[in-house]
This record gives structure tokens, sequence and C-alpha cells, in this order.
């Protein structure tokens, strides 16, 4: 019996690292269904921008108040979990704070882990006003609603109580006050303490430490389901993000091909097509995106690491004005098909065709809003990119279904026959220079 807490810990802590392999390898598996896509080029420049956008926060610290706070949570949250390696000591070994033995030295990692606790707890606090009392827009848009809106709850509620366990395990820990000064923090909570027996405090202290690391458990497994799945995919989102200027869009090999033969007046039209060995100027299975497998696993990363800030939609000049395009809901509405699909997987070892895609969710009234603007490109804290989802759509709308608006459809009908986007003859097309 002396060791049954010692196993229940380890079963405990298989079951979690367990579970949350297991959600990982899902993920790995889904994004590895988009599209292959070379982003393994200028290795120093993606390293560069990982380090300065995904550790260095420069993004986020655009808008300062929300910058700062996310940073003192950021950091405050991963070095506090540094203690963590000594709970996983002391619960597989049955010892108890293993590494107090390096004096005050520990003293002064715990007397900063609580200064740390106590900054995420007020900023934890600072966010939740700022979500549910001074109802910040871009927390409230249409599509937060149900498990969205309370994920961001749900989080805030995880930290409250991991930092206040944290620091009431300190609190109640006699051990711990008698052989350092690291309680910072935790001095001003122990009076709460008074009057009760060391049983009492012990019997605290050992629930305050279980709960900590189950909650620690808990949340590792909860970021598979959450929109914070950002906190580790931050860095490989931003590490393989696209590095061509914004606005340059790529073109379909097959397609500037052919535009280049009818342009030159030496191609002969009725020759046979030159073979070629390089799948880039194959002519593709489709033009476009319909669903998650025509999209590049880019991509579908990127919507797996979307933290549905909603900055995207905030700068959105189309959402500004009250259309319906929303740059964040289509990165949500792009992660609810790609787990759709996953969920289809899980069940029958294979993907079966199903009546659903992104169109069964994502509108064209949404896509063809889009200014191509790239607002939202730029504004994003971690490089997401929702415009080349919307363009590939778009393209599948236009040159798979031939599903333009009419506008769209006279303007291209004028470039056929006119050379110009105008409804006017060819041969008039420069009388604009006659014009006083």
């Amino acid at each position: 019996m002396h060791y049954l807490s010692n196993i229940i810990f380890a079963i405990l802590l298989i079951a979690g690292i367990g579970f949350f392999t297991k959600n990982v390898k899902k993920i790995i598996r889904n994004i590895k269904l988009g599209r292959a896509v070379d982003r393994f080029d200028n290795s120093s420049l993606r390293l560069k921008n990982m380090i300065n956008i995904a550790l260095g926060q420069s993004k986020m610290v655009r808008r300062p108040i929300a910058g700062f706070l996310h940073i003192i949570v950021y950091v405050g949250f991963i070095i506090i979990n540094i203690e963590v390696l000594e709970i996983i000591i002391d619960g597989l070994f049955g010892t108890h704070r293993i590494f107090s033995s390096l004096g005050s030295f520990y003293g002064f990692l715990i007397g900063s882990f609580e200064i740390l606790a106590f900054l995420v707890f007020i900023s934890v606090v600072v966010f939740w006003i700022r979500r549910m009392i001074l109802r910040i827009p871009r927390f409230w848009n249409k599509e937060m609603i149900g498990f969205p809106k309370n994920d961001a709850l749900y989080i805030l509620y995880f930290e409250m109580v991991l930092m206040t366990l944290f620091l009431v395990m300190n609190a109640t820990d006699t051990h711990f006050q008698h052989i350092n000064s690291g309680n910072i923090i935790s001095q001003f909570i122990a009076p709460l303490f008074n009057g009760l027996d060391a049983d009492a405090l012990h019997l605290i202290e050992r629930g305050a430490w279980w709960i900590h690391i189950a909650g620690i458990l808990v949340f590792l497994n909860y970021l598979y389901y959450s929109k914070h799945l950002h906190i580790l995919l931050a860095f490989p989102n931003t590490y393989y993000a696209n590095l061509n200027a914004k606005g340059k869009f790529n073109n379909l090999q097959s397609v500037t091909d052919e535009v280049k033969m009818m342009l030159d007046p030496s191609v002969d039209p009725y020759a046979a097509p030159v073979e070629s060995d390089t799948a880039e100027t194959d002519v593709p299975e489709k033009f476009g995106a319909e669903d998650i497998f025509d999209l590049n696993w880019v991509q579908l990363m990127n919507a797996y690491t979307c933290t549905e800030c909603g900055r995207c939609t905030s700068v959105c000049p189309a959402n500004i004005t009250g259309k319906e395009l929303s740059p964040r809901a289509i990165m949500m509405k792009t992660r609810d098909r790609i787990e759709e699909v996953g969920k289809n997987i899980d069940k029958n070892g294979e993907f079966v065709t199903d009546e659903n895609n992104l169109f069964t969710s994502i509108t064209n009234e949404e896509l063809w809003a889009c200014t191509s603007c790239n607002a939202c490109v730029e504004e994003c804290p971690i490089n997401i990119d929702p415009l080349s989802i919307i363009i590939d759509m778009r393209r599948f709308l236009v040159m798979e279904k031939s599903a333009a608006p009419q506008e769209l459809n006279a303007m291209m009908t004028n470039i056929e026959n006119n050379g110009a986007p105008w409804q006017y003859n060819q041969l008039d097309r420069l009388n604009w220079k006659d014009e006083k």
C-alpha cells in the first residue's frame, strides 16, 4: 500500500500522455490529407520568422494591452510548468520537493514562479473582463456562439484554477515553509489556513498537488479540441508560412502555359502537347478547392492553428461594411470540415465519400465578398492565411463550376472579346489619349 499513490500517479501520467500522443497523431494524419506544397526553402528566414513571431510575439504587441497581457500568460504559464518536472519525479518516486536540496536557488525559483503565477492570474482576470464585461466586439461576432465562445472561457477558468492551486499548494506545505523563503506570494495566502492542524494542512496540500497535476494533464488533452492548439502549432505554422510578397497569388502552371500559347503567334494550336516529367506542368485533377483534399497541408495546418482571436475579422473591410465574410469563420469552418473527415476515417478506416465539402458551410456570398486586400493575413499574430483558402475556393467556382458572379462573367467576356474589361471595340482602346 505504501506505493499505491505512486502507481496511481504513474497510471494517470501514462494515460494523459498516451491520449495526448494519440490525438497529436490524428492531427498530423489530418494535416497530411492536404496536397503537397514546398515550404522547405530559405530555412534561415523561416527560422527567423518563427523566433520573432511565435516565440517573440512580435505581431501580438501591435495591440499593446492584449499583447502585453498575452506575453505574461504565455511566458508565465510555460515557465511555471517547469515545476511540473519536480511534481512528476515526486509522484513517481514518492519524494517531496526533490529539488529543495538546491537550497536558496530553489527558493529563488519558487519565488519567481509565484510572482509569475500571480501575474498570470491577474492577466487572465483582465482577459475575462475584456471578453465578458467590456464585450469587445471581435469576441462577439456571430460565429462566436456555443462552444467557440465557451472554449475561451474554459481556458481562462483552467488557468485561474491552476495558478490558484499552485499558490495554495505552497501556502499549505509546512515543509516548504520551513526549508526556504520562496513563498513570496503564498505567504499572504497562508494566514487563511491559520488554526488548522498539521493533518488538515497536509490534506489540503496533497489535494491541491493532485488536482494541480491532474488539471495540467486534462488541459494538455483539452488542447486537441480547443482553439488553444496554437500553443503547439504556432511554431511550425510560422516556420512554414508563405514567404512570398503579400498579394502575390500562385498561378496554375497548366493555365499559364495555355495562355502563353494563345498569345504566341508562332505556336501551332493543333500541335500535340509536349510531354513533361514534372507534376507542376501537368493539368491538375481539379482546379481550385472544393474540399480539404484540394487544399495544401499548410492551409490545413493554418486551420488547426487558428486562435479565433478575431483580429483578422476586425480589420476585414468586407466585414466592417456589413458583408457576410469573416476570415475567422472561414478558418473555423475549414477546421470543422477537417475534423469531420478525420472522424469519417476513424470510423471506416479510410475516407468514405460523403455529401459534404467546404461549400457545405462556406457560402459563395462569403467568398465573393472578399476584396483580396490581405488585411487578414497581415493582422494575424501567427501568420495564418485565410485569403489563400478563399482564392482557391473561388478558383473552383470559376474554373470548375462556371459560377462566377454576373459582373465578373461580363468582365471576363469583355476581356476575351475586346482585350479589356470594358465593353467597347478593341480599335477604340486608345481613344482616351485624345481626350482633353
